[in-house]
């Protein structure tokens, strides 16, 4: 359900837009990333924060 919601955001940008993400648990850590980036976009930055969670960078591509 998280890569849908990240989806959707992504299909409302443009092209070179980036998209902050604060992801939970192991699933999204692990798939968003690679999902994104299979799809054409670029991950700028993946930082592990102290609460547990995954703060992710997307670049949308073109």
């Amino acid at each position: 359900m998280t890569f849908v919601r990240t989806r959707l955001s992504l299909d409302r940008m443009s092209p070179g837009q980036t998209l902050l993400l604060r992801l939970r648990g192991e699933e999204p850590r692990r798939n968003i990333p690679r999902t994104a980036t299979e799809q054409g976009h670029t991950v700028l930055a993946q930082r592990e924060e102290p609460d547990g969670t995954t703060l992710l960078l997307l670049r949308k591509g073109g």
